[in-house]
């Protein structure tokens, strides 16, 4: 009863907007399209919008349990900054009409429209609004992401000090050199659903706090051996992985802001599935065979990593090398990880390995594979190197990585490090050993089990 209940709503819910158009007797092609693009891009703003209930379950199952109930909350509170701050400023620095490194128009949006603010955004027919909710939805990723590398020491006020000046300039200025009309858009850089511009921004970001906050208490031995720290619930980290991988089909067709384009949508949702399967695969394959044993938080790194590497090439390249590319970002990143370990910097959530290190081998893979075809179906950049493309594409990709990378870590600690000086950032030791749930919330996100 109740399956029939929700299947007449959402009949109704996608059946009346067009019934009501085809009763119009204004009633065009060009507005089905448009109404059709808008549902579309909606549903995607959804998709992208949910995995930030996956970064929650995500991070608080791979932290102890005294600091759960903080990772949730400061998920919240980073959302709402990333709203206002995107809505005031970031919106119009990432896609405004300006300058090859930053937009100057379109700031508190509201009346503004595409041809006289955004005339980067004209690619599309949907509402500005609707461009502005669906990048909006990417800018809060980036920071979710950025963010990770703060995780169980970390001051909360922290997050709102970076997480305004991030969404207003950092994130949105790559954003602008890449998709907003910038200098990287006019060299052709080729970064379909942001493997650079949302993942490697905000690794590059986390990577930055991890090395100013230093690790945790009882991280390292007196000797510098790395102590296990495992989370307190690893269901919780599959299910928020899971999350994760579904909204990723707003996030990769969504790019694209229309299901009318030839195919184009199921094609670039085939390559992003085939690119995780060869990731969950990879990483199964290396742990067995170096652990001895199948690492259930390797394989969750090994498919988001593969995720985060086609989200840059889903809609350049062919399927076996989607596959390729997947399996390359699980094994590359199972090795940074450790690496990064042993080197001394306390990352959680594994963030500048999945979405940095992977970021960047997604940049370098649409240098090596982006096939002639697709790129000509999209039309931004060259073939890649493998199809007779030389180093030119290559290089552009290059340059863009170093470009996003060097600009983000040289901002990160500008910002990072005056915070530190001015108010510090990180927790007391005290405060660090009761947990941030007591010690910045005043009360536990397990209660019951915290006091027994």
């Amino acid at each position: 009863m109740i399956k029939r209940w929700v299947f007449i709503f959402c009949s109704i819910f996608v059946l009346l907007p067009l019934s009501s158009a085809y009763a119009s007797d204004n009633f065009t092609q060009d507005q089905l399209s448009r109404g059709l693009n808008s549902v579309f891009v909606f549903v995607a703003i959804v998709l992208v919008f949910m995995m930030q209930a996956g970064f929650v379950l995500l991070e608080a199952g791979s932290s102890r349990m005294r600091n759960a109930g903080h990772i949730a909350g400061k998920t919240i509170l980073t959302i709402g900054i990333t709203i206002f701050s995107f809505w005031a400023i970031g919106f119009g620095v990432g896609f405004g009409n300006g300058n090859e490194f930053f937009g100057t128009t379109g700031f508190f949006l509201g009346s503004d429209t595409q041809d006289t603010s955004f005339r980067s955004l004209n690619y599309s027919d949907v509402p500005l609004a609707l461009k502005f909710m669906f990048h909006l939805s990417f800018a809060s990723v980036s920071l979710s992401i950025a963010c990770g590398g703060m995780a169980e020491r970390a001051k909360l006020h922290v997050y709102v000090l970076f997480g305004l000046l991030y969404v207003m300039f950092v994130y949105p200025m790559v954003a602008h050199w890449v998709w907003g009309g910038g200098w990287l858009t006019k060299l052709g850089m080729q970064d379909f659903a942001g493997s650079t511009v949302i993942h490697l921004t905000g690794a590059t970001a986390a990577l930055v706090a991890t090395y100013l906050l230093k690790p945790r208490l009882g991280k390292y031995t007196d000797y510098g051996n790395a102590s296990l720290m495992p989370g307190h619930n690893q269901v919780f980290t599959v299910v928020g992985v899971i999350f994760l991988w579904i909204g990723w089909f707003g996030f990769n067709p969504g790019s694209m802001m229309t299901p009318l384009e030839d195919g184009l949508l199921g094609y670039v949702a085939l390559t992003t599935q085939i690119s995780a399967s060869g990731g969950v695969l990879a990483s199964f394959i290396v742990t067995w065979i170096l652990l001895g044993k199948v690492e259930i938080k390797s394989i969750l790194n090994g498919l988001l990593a593969a995720l985060v590497a086609i989200s840059g090439s889903c809609a350049f390249v062919e399927v076996w090398a989607a596959f390729l590319i997947g399996t390359v970002a699980g094994v590359i990143t199972f090795f940074a990880t450790i690496k990064l370990e042993q080197a001394g910097l306390d990352d959680p959530m594994s963030a500048f390995s999945v979405h940095g290190i992977a970021g960047m081998w997604g940049a370098i893979s649409t240098g090596l594979f982006a096939a002639p075809a697709q790129v000509e179906r999209i039309g931004i950049g060259e073939r890649g190197l493998f199809y007779g493309g030389g180093i030119l594409q290559l290089g552009i990709q290059l340059l863009g990585l170093l470009g996003i990378f060097g600009f983000v870590l040289i901002i990160s600690f500008a910002v990072l490090g005056s915070i530190k000086a001015l108010t510090g950032i990180r927790v007391t030791e005290q405060e660090e050993i009761t947990g941030l749930d007591v010690s910045e919330h005043g009360t536990y996100g397990y209660p019951e089990q915290m006091k027994s």
